[in-house]
């Protein structure tokens, strides 16, 4: 690969805002989930309402727009569109605390989608070309650390938010009058956004790292000539985050109902509680994983970033289907948060294994079809197949045995492939050689 990579304090800094634009991406994403009980109220929806502004109105745009999003990463100023992103759907959040009805709430939430689409194609555009490969597992599994934090703070939030949305008072706010508390969150937490943007506007574009030689060109054929010549690596390594994925929107979007109606415990208890273990043990399981990568690495081992991530999917397995088989509320809680290590070890490591086989010209667009299939499969496989399960298999009063038994129906494929896509992606990794002395 080349050699102008920026300074390590200009990489970091980069590294950090991102992180830092990805914290409040995930809060304005789920601030309504914590305000249903009011909005409802307010606005008179009924649930299957609040359930496509929560699902659809989200995803799709969320997914789509992800592919166009990831061609212009690869060919404008990335730390502008950043900026235009965050601005974007900073503004649809603030935005959001003034709709009056179904349809406002709907595009609303899909303007919110749409801007955080632009997110993590350039960002992982963005580290790939500041840090060379060797240094690359710690700045990535930062960023990934986020979600972490933002799982623990939204968890942490929901106490204020869900008592205080509660209450019938208004609060004044210049220039834009009497809001009632659900209003003021919306704007309370989208507005600050748009410093996050300025401050992007601000910061120095790293240059691109020189392509693969053959492997130039950066047109969306050019990507897709690359996925299609190499499809047993990537669709390998996609595959187990489309799992991952699954389990994950399956698992949380049903976890709190399934822990109140076998242990009986109220929703926002268990959120703050598993909030705050996430928060504390996935960001020490990605300094983990970049530690570990980085020792693999050290000692010759090229496909470090895929072993870590196969082993991790192993454990995946394993301990998302264990928390529910276990009739003890305390028990089944430290089984959940224990859950997010090989989540996160995964989350980082696949990332690092597709960026180490892309090349920089195409980056950002496979990032993006990355994202696309990840989320597309999550938020309509996962949630949907316990939903089935629970209803038409075991009844909903056992909702926490579908929630058990999802890894199991969708990792048992995946398991089985690991070593064929192990082979494939060294494969890979071998054609790049060459190159990169």
């Amino acid at each position: 690969m080349g050699d102008r990579y920026p300074t390590a304090r200009a990489g970091w800094t980069l590294t950090v805002m991102l992180t830092i634009a990805y914290i409040f991406s995930y809060l304005d994403r789920n601030i309504l989930g914590l305000l249903i009980g009011p909005i409802k109220q307010d606005l008179g929806l009924r649930d299957d309402q609040l359930g496509y502004v929560i699902g659809p109105a989200f995803a799709i745009f969320y997914a789509t727009m992800g592919l166009p999003f990831g061609w212009l990463a690869d060919r404008v100023k990335r730390t502008r569109l950043v900026s235009a992103g965050i601005a974007f759907w900073s503004l649809a959040t603030a935005v959001t605390g003034f709709v009056t009805g179904f349809w406002q709430l709907f595009a609303a939430r899909m303007a919110v989608g749409i801007g955080e689409a632009v997110l993590s194609p350039s960002a992982m555009s963005l580290i790939g070309d500041s840090f060379p490969e060797e240094k690359r597992a710690r700045p990535v599994a930062f960023y990934s650390a986020a979600l972490s934090l933002a799982v623990g703070l939204s968890a942490i939030a929901t106490w204020g938010i869900i008592s205080w949305a509660k209450g019938s008072a208004t609060i004044a706010v210049p220039l834009l009058g009497d809001l009632k508390p659900w209003q003021f969150s919306f704007v309370a937490v989208g507005l600050p956004g748009l410093l996050i943007a300025l401050i992007f506007l601000l910061l120095p574009e790293p240059p691109r790292q020189p392509a693969v030689k053959g492997e130039e060109g950066n047109g969306v054929r050019d990507a897709a000539r690359l996925i299609g010549g190499n499809w047993q690596a990537y669709l390998g390594v996609i595959l187990l985050v489309c799992v991952m994925t699954t389990v994950t929107y399956g698992q949380g979007s049903f976890g709190p109902a399934a822990f109140n109606r076998a242990y009986g415990w109220p929703t926002e208890i268990y959120a703050l509680y598993n909030g705050i273990g996430t928060m504390i043990v996935g960001p020490g399981s990605l300094v983990l994983t970049s530690w570990l990568i980085m020792r693999m690495q050290a000692k010759g081992m090229s496909d470090a970033p895929y072993q870590v991530s196969m082993w991790a999917f192993i454990l995946m397995v394993v301990l998302c289907t264990l928390p529910f088989l276990v009739n003890m509320p305390v028990a089944t809680l430290a089984l959940n948060i224990l859950s997010t290590i090989p989540l996160s070890m995964l989350t980082a490591g696949a990332m690092l294994a597709l960026l180490a086989i892309t090349p920089s010209s195409v980056r950002g667009q496979v990032v993006a079809l990355y994202y696309v299939a990840i989320n597309i499969t999550g938020l309509f496989l996962g949630p949907t197949t316990v939903g089935w399960l629970s209803t038409n298999l075991f009844g909903e009063a056992n909702l926490r045995w579908a929630i058990a038994i999802l890894p199991v129906i969708f990792g048992v494929i995946p398991l089985i492939l690991l070593p064929a896509i192990g082979r494939a992606y060294r494969l890979r990794l071998a054609a790049l050689e060459p190159t990169s002395t």
